[in-house]
């Protein structure tokens, strides 16, 4: 007979589904900043480099206080959106559009973290892990400050110049 899964069960899949992706999304970052062609989105896919390694950081953290080890969980949909993002660079590379299909491809990743944030900071507080909730929302912040800053940059330069 089969346990039943808990929504700690799912809360720690889960966890290790963001994991995962933040990993491949440290991979794909530096190939997104060389690829942009306007220096702003560079500097902003590099920035954001940064902040993910402070994300991976505080998801150690978090499997640290569940006394959990830090194991990502293959993630098909970061996968997938990254593949979008790679293919992005090899169709548009050299035309107008590039800079607007970086930023949409990279609005896809942060649409991507914030869904995986927000629900996980619902399901710690629900179960209550005040300190892992402050924790997730600290990168959920983070990661919906950089789609704002991705939708201006994209707004004030990119779709404008690839129109």
């Amino acid at each position: 007979m089969a346990t039943e899964k808990t929504l700690n069960d799912l809360f720690l899949d889960t966890l290790k589904d963001i994991y995962y992706a933040e990993k491949q999304i440290l991979k794909a970052l530096p190939k997104m900043a060389r690829g942009a062609s306007s220096p702003e989105l560079a500097a902003a896919f590099k920035k954001h480099r940064d902040e993910t390694e402070g994300q991976v950081d505080r998801l150690q953290q978090i499997f640290e206080i569940l006394d959990k080890p830090a194991r990502g969980k293959t993630c098909d949909a970061i996968l997938g959106i990254i593949e979008e993002g790679k293919e992005v660079l090899e169709e548009y590379n050299g035309s107008m559009a590039l800079d607007a299909g970086l930023t949409a491809a990279a609005q896809a990743v942060e649409h991507y973290e914030i869904a995986r944030y927000g629900t996980l900071k619902s399901w710690a507080m629900t179960l209550g892990m005040e300190e892992v909730a402050a924790l997730l929302d600290q990168t959920l912040q983070e990661e919906i400050n950089t789609d704002r800053i991705l939708t201006e940059l994209g707004e004030r330069n990119a779709n404008t110049q690839a129109a």
